[in-house]
């Protein structure tokens, strides 16, 4: 199956070969007003390419590409998080035009995947910063972890993974901030929520801070309204979707499905986000696929957490489980293995048209 980070880079990742370090010039104040598209729109929910995966996938093969922006617009959608498709100045022109006919707000991805393995390529991601602001980017998104129950067999790993991480974004902040440009890290089932809370206290910038992501965390044993109440102060805006779970023989499966189906509260959870920020930003990630499997009674899924350095301690674990347990899914968990394309499609457009209309009936969307 296509993974999270190859939907990322298909929805717009900019080569590395097209970016040129930005002239002295360009490096004015005037570059930092640039004003953002979309920004009327707040209330209104945006899409994600996540959201969109078979889709993209089908026409990745096809004679014609996914066009991310005409598809969120047939959908009424308000905005999207892609990239454009170059740094090219009458490409980023062209490209926010289009966003403007529609009033569509505009979320980026400036960093290369890659970028885990290697330095901060300081200068192209300033190429990038500046292109995304000056095309009308409202904020960048960050997804930096996979899942560290499954990327790492150590805590060693996890740590360098971890400092590198915060390596790159400390070099990466004085450009955001030059530019004005805000960057929501996501909680992508690498951190948990306390440990990426100290990361950005620590860091104190008003320019990095949280893609809050409603379900991810569960996945590291926390509650929903746990992780909510820690990260809601630095988000800057949300992946939106609802989840179901249920028991597995070492463990138990973690499921997008559609919103108002699940067992989030996804009314509180969005008021306590308003709350925290009035302008804050709704895109819908309603992955279509199978359940995520997570692991919590194999030896691997433990090799990460450590009391002194990332602890999770017991009573979450029994928390998180007895939720599982008491959340049994009224209706079988979605599932695309052994579908046809064709069946694939329609249940992606089916369960992504649900949720929009749960979101416009319930939650102000």
């Amino acid at each position: 199956m296509i993974s999270r980070r190859e939907v990322l880079a298909m929805a717009g990742a900019v080569p590395v070969w097209s970016m040129l370090r930005p002239s002295v010039e360009a490096e004015t104040a005037a570059q930092a007003d640039v004003a953002p598209v979309g920004a009327k729109n707040f209330a209104r929910m945006g899409g994600t390419p996540t959201a969109f995966v078979i889709n993209m996938q089908v026409a990745k093969g096809g004679a014609k590409p996914f066009d991310m922006v005409e598809h969120c617009h047939d959908l009424n959608l308000a905005g999207i998080q892609t990239n454009p498709p170059s740094i090219d100045p009458e490409a980023i022109k062209a490209f926010r035009q289009r966003l403007e006919k529609y009033d569509m707000h505009l979320i980026c991805d400036p960093f290369d995947f890659s970028f885990l393995r290697q330095e901060l390529d300081v200068a192209a991601f300033e190429a990038r910063i500046k292109a995304f602001k000056e095309a009308g980017a409202i904020a960048c998104h960050a997804a930096l972890t996979g899942r560290r129950y499954e990327d790492y067999a150590g805590l060693e790993p996890f740590k360098q993974m971890f400092e590198h991480c915060r390596k790159s974004i400390a070099l990466a902040e004085p450009v955001l901030r030059k530019y004005k440009m805000k960057l929501g890290i996501e909680n992508h089932k690498g951190w948990r929520s306390a440990e990426q809370a100290a990361w950005l206290k620590q860091l104190g910038s008003e320019w990095v801070g949280v893609c809050f992501d409603f379900g991810n965390n569960i996945a590291l044993c926390e509650e929903p309204m746990e992780t909510l109440r820690t990260l809601a102060p630095f988000a800057f805006f949300a992946h939106i979707k609802d989840v179901a779970v249920e028991e597995y023989e070492d463990g138990f499966l973690l499921s997008e499905v559609p919103m108002g189906e699940g067992i989030l509260d996804l009314k509180q959870m969005v008021k306590i986000l308003r709350q925290s920020n009035p302008d804050m930003i709704f895109d819908l990630e309603m992955i279509t696929r199978d359940p995520l499997k997570i692991p919590v009674f194999t030896p691997k899924y433990w090799a990460t957490f450590d009391d002194s350095y990332s602890p999770l301690p017991g009573r979450d674990l029994a928390k998180v489980l007895a939720m599982v347990k008491k959340n049994r899914p009224k209706s079988p968990l979605p599932r695309i293995t052994g579908m046809s394309m064709d069946a694939q499609v329609k249940a992606e457009n089916d369960y992504n048209a649900r949720c929009i209309a749960y979101a416009r009936q319930n939650l102000d969307m």
